[in-house]
């Protein structure tokens, strides 16, 4: 692989960028400039040019570029259109740093040199197939406009798609808080490590936590579901620390229930049956 002239450190970024990315993609092809100039519209001196940042290429040199490299050109038309826009500013710049501006060189010595280097011919194309800046600029330009819009667009897309999915508005807490929270049973959903929200009230003359009216469901070890969110908020509430408030009953959930069984005089087993249910929901 060719060593490549390190660009101008007066270079905008964003040329730098685009022509890094250029060079890459001509490097893993394993084309020479020559075999680049076979199998594309451009010559090799024009590769040249674009490949060390003296001529911005024109748009379809860039897909043409992608298509013998057998890439999709979407990524570089964008790094393409956002080159183009500190092309100006950029080429003064680089220009200056490399020393390619020679004293008392004119307007027509640089035609006749770029019409002698193959870069211009009649009719508003170079003679590589490239357009000649100053030539068709308005229809371009409207297409970079379209271009720029459309790549904005669906960067909007993605990020409300992303958005809907990930609801950062929500506080983790207030979802899926259970069947009280949506009026009809739903499926129970352990996820490791989250913990739900506890609201405990009395309702009907018992404490209820919202998850589960229940007052008969045996729980003990491995257990699992909305009943085992119910039974730990109720223990956390008489201030029998469960643990984790995940809807799995674990050890810390059954050492739980065992100090409240205790305390209120009932078998000491940790599991939690109708008799638990009756003093939990007091």
């Amino acid at each position: 692989m060719p060593r490549w002239k390190e660009l101008p450190a007066s270079l905008d970024q964003r040329v730098s960028q685009f022509v890094v990315q250029l060079r890459r993609l001509k490097d893993r092809s394993g084309l020479s400039l020559a075999a680049l100039a076979a199998k594309t519209s451009y010559s090799r001196s024009s590769w040249e040019r674009y490949l060390n940042a003296r001529q911005l290429p024109p748009r379809d040199a860039v897909e043409e570029l992608a298509r013998v490299c057998g890439t999709d050109p979407a990524r570089l038309l964008v790094l393409h259109e956002i080159a183009e826009e500190a092309w100006p500013s950029a080429t003064a710049k680089g220009a200056t740093a490399e020393g390619t501006t020679t004293q008392g060189a004119t307007a027509e010595g640089a035609t006749a040199e770029g019409l002698a280097a193959g870069d211009a011919a009649p009719g508003g194309t170079g003679a590589d197939g490239g357009p000649v800046p100053g030539v068709g600029e308005p229809a371009e330009a409207r297409r970079r406009l379209w271009l720029y819009v459309a790549a904005v667009a669906v960067l909007v897309v993605a990020l409300a798609a992303g958005l809907l999915a990930a609801r950062p508005w929500e506080d983790d807490e207030t979802k899926d808080d259970g069947p009280a929270a949506t009026g009809s049973p739903s499926p129970f959903v352990f996820v490791q490590g989250r913990s739900r929200p506890c609201h405990v009230e009395r309702e009907g003359g018992e404490l209820r936590a919202g998850y589960s009216p229940t007052r008969t469901v045996l729980m003990d070890l491995k257990s699992s579901g909305w009943e085992v969110l119910e039974a730990q908020c109720l223990l956390k509430h008489h201030g029998y620390d469960p643990g984790l408030i995940d809807g799995s009953f674990g050890v810390r959930s059954k050492a739980a229930a065992q100090r409240f069984q205790k305390a209120k005089g009932l078998v000491v087993d940790g599991i939690v049956g109708p008799d638990t249910w009756g003093e939990l929901r007091k």
